[in-house]
């Protein structure tokens, strides 16, 4: 990325003779605004893997994401006077947040607790979470206005829609809540085909 930036000067030498720099005042931007994203980018799942204890896949993206940086940086120090590239430098970490956010929704790393609370009779939603290969844990609780049964279940991210939808069906006024876990050990869950990614982290079972 280095020799980019250093090569396009010079063959932009031209465009200056008409007065207007589109260099300096378009292309440079643009270029930093774009690094910026991805190194945010890369920062925001970095974030997310060291929260999750991922060490191999925070420290590989950790180095890109430094590397990246310091070039972004490099070239605002060179220019400035160019105010242009100070709002591209702001404007891509800010994008590269969302940006960030946005792959790791997709990726959907990690694991999930669910908690299903219903006051109506849950045998017929715990058989099809066991069908489809999901552990699934009841216990008889107390609520407000009543007896209850609390189903708990162990869920990878990427399922959380699937189950979601289980859960709507066969018991649609049930109270659900969802929050990350760090760890799990043993389990039922389905079984997709290895993935890059969960040959860097495999989850222990």
């Amino acid at each position: 990325m280095d020799f980019i930036f250093a090569q396009l000067p010079e063959t932009v030498e031209t465009a200056t003779a008409s007065g207007f720099d589109w260099f300096a005042w378009i292309v440079l931007p643009l270029l930093i605004f774009l690094a910026r994203i991805v190194d945010q980018s890369l920062g925001t799942l970095r974030i997310i893997f060291v929260s999750r204890s991922m060490r191999k896949l925070a420290a590989m993206v950790g180095f890109f994401e430094s590397l990246i940086w310091l070039v972004a940086i490099s070239q605002i120090i060179q220019n400035l006077d160019n105010w242009v590239s100070f709002i591209a430098f702001a404007g891509g970490f800010s994008m590269g947040n969302y940006v960030g956010i946005y792959i790791e929704s997709k990726l959907a790393m990690g694991m999930l607790c669910m908690r299903i609370i219903t006051a109506q009779d849950a045998t017929e939603l715990t058989d099809v979470l066991r069908e489809n290969k999901y552990g699934a844990t009841t216990v008889s609780a107390t609520g407000r206005s009543g007896q209850v049964r609390l189903i708990l279940t162990i869920i990878k991210r990427r399922d959380l829609e699937k189950v979601q939808q289980i859960v709507q069906k066969y018991n649609p006024n049930a109270f659900v809540s969802v929050e990350d876990i760090r760890s799990v050990h043993e389990g039922v869950f389905p079984e997709p085909a290895p993935s890059f990614l969960s040959r860097l982290n495999p989850i222990r079972k």
